[in-house]
This record gives structure tokens, C-alpha cells and sequence, in this order.
């Protein structure tokens, strides 16, 4: 499954793009779309929208997965990353690709073990998972990685947008789990 993880910002959108086979995760590219600061916050948008489109394109991910939302202190700042995540999600239901969003406690809590965990604890277990040399740079790729590494650990759906089955207790949860009898 290849997943397409996005961390929004107005400033500096991360990217990165995981390909897993359900037991290894393996980097596939990651990076940062960053609108010049002369830029107006329009022409930024469209720089967003532009570059996550390509690289969108360029990947072919069966799913997008976003960070949602969290609550802000500066409502100007909400509102700008709620443009910035709006125009993720549009490239990605442009190309087709299904979007499913996460909280960053719920990003946190399944790469890190901890919901509340900095952003150095991040980078470097998302540096362990890929099996890489380095912590990725800058750590919007980094959280984008961690994004599309919850969305592999919480076993959202499988390929191309179709919903995994629904199993039972003990297939959906380890604390229902029974080993089968010995023979």
C-alpha cells in the first residue's frame, strides 16, 4: 500500500510518501512545499495546491492522509491552516485519491506511543521505522512521514479506496486475541 501523508501550513506544507507491505515501511520521497514569504496568501494557496498536485501525481498514493485541525490560540492562524489543509484535500480528491484525516494526538499516539510527544520524538522514531540514516528534514516532512506511517498502523482500508472488511472481536483488536488450539 503506498499512503501519501500531508502535514498542512501555510508557510511550509510537508509531504512525504510511505510504501508498505503490511510488515516493513519504506521511504518512498518527502520534502516541504514552502510559499515565499513575499508571496501573497493567495498565490501561496495556489503554490500548495500546485506542488501537492504534482507530487500527488507523481506518486500515484492509494490514499492521502491529512492532520487534521487542532484547536489554536490565534483564530487568524486556524483559519490560514484551514485554508492550507483545504487546498491539500482538493488536490488529492482531484486525483482521485480517497483522504482520511487524523488528529495530531492520534498521529502521535501511534508512531510515538504517546500522544503529547515532541517533535524530535517524532522524527526520530519516524527515522527508525524507514530504517533511515537521519531524522528527515524539515520536520513538516517528518510529521507528514508520521501521518502516513498512523494511517499504516491503524489499518484503515486497504487498496484503491476500498474499506477493509469488517472482522471480528478478535481479529480487530489484540486485547480479544485467542491463540488457535495447537495440533
Amino acid at each position: 500500500m503506498r499512503v501519501f501523508g500531508i502535514d498542512p501550513g501555510s508557510q511550509c506544507t510537508g509531504y512525504g510518501c510511505v510504501d508498505s507491505d503490511g510488515r516493513r515501511h519504506q521511504l518512498v520521497a518527502c520534502g516541504a512545499v514552502r510559499a515565499g514569504v513575499a508571496a501573497t496568501f493567495p498565490e501561496q494557496l495556489s503554490i500548495i495546491y500546485r506542488e501537492l498536485s504534482a507530487h500527488i501525481a507523481a506518486q500515484r498514493p492509494d490514499f492521502v492522509v491529512i492532520e487534521s485541525i487542532f484547536h489554536a490560540v490565534n483564530a487568524r492562524s486556524a483559519l490560514k491552516l484551514g485554508h492550507a489543509r483545504g487546498v491539500a484535500m482538493l488536490a488529492a480528491t482531484e486525483a482521485g485519491v480517497t483522504v482520511i484525516e487524523y488528529t495530531p494526538a492520534e498521529i502521535k499516539r501511534s508512531v510515538v506511543g504517546y500522544g503529547r510527544a515532541e517533535k524530535a520524538q517524532v522524527g526520530q522514531m519516524v527515522k527508525l521505522l524507514l530504517g533511515l540514516d537521519a531524522v528527515p528534514t524539515p520536520h513538516d516532512a517528518a510529521d507528514a512521514l508520521a501521518v502516513a506511517i498512523c494511517h499504516l498502523h491503524a489499518g484503515k482500508g486497504t487498496s484503491k479506496g476500498r474499506p477493509a472488511s469488517k472482522g471480528t472481536k478478535a481479529e480487530t483488536s489484540w486485547r480479544h486475541y485467542k491463540p488457535a488450539a495447537v495440533r
